[in-house]
């Protein structure tokens, strides 16, 4: 299966709800962005807390048309955290990091609408 950055495409099929339970989303606090330009699309290696059970992960993320990289510091955002490390390029990204697209298909970052612990699992 193939995620589209489609708004148009039509719905995914059904799943069983475990396999959304399958799927472990957890929130966390960029604690270090920097720019990657070895990356082939514009991107940002993000370092996010997640808390003691899960700690520290890397990330690359393709968000550099609506955030700025000094400004990401201190943001929570939602992360995929169970999917097996990515190499992309010389960098490990250890969690995707989750984000919608706009209108013209750039991303806009998933982020809770106020301050909750990091670690907290979506459900």
């Amino acid at each position: 299966m193939h995620a589209t950055h489609d708004p148009a495409a039509p719905p995914a099929s059904d799943i069983a709800f475990d396999d959304f339970l399958a799927v472990d989303v957890r929130v966390g606090t960029i604690v270090a962005a920097e720019p990657f330009p070895e990356a082939r699309k514009p991107a940002y290696k993000l370092t996010i807390d997640f808390g003691a059970t899960i700690g520290t992960k890397r990330s690359s993320a393709q968000i550099t048309e609506h955030h700025a990289c000094d400004d990401l510091i201190g943001q929570q955002v939602a992360a995929v955290v169970n999917f097996p490390p990515r190499q992309i390029g010389k960098f490990m990204s250890q969690v995707l990091t989750l984000g919608f697209p706009d209108a013209d298909g750039k991303v806009v970052l998933v982020q809770p609408g106020r301050p909750v612990p990091n670690g907290g699992r979506l459900f």
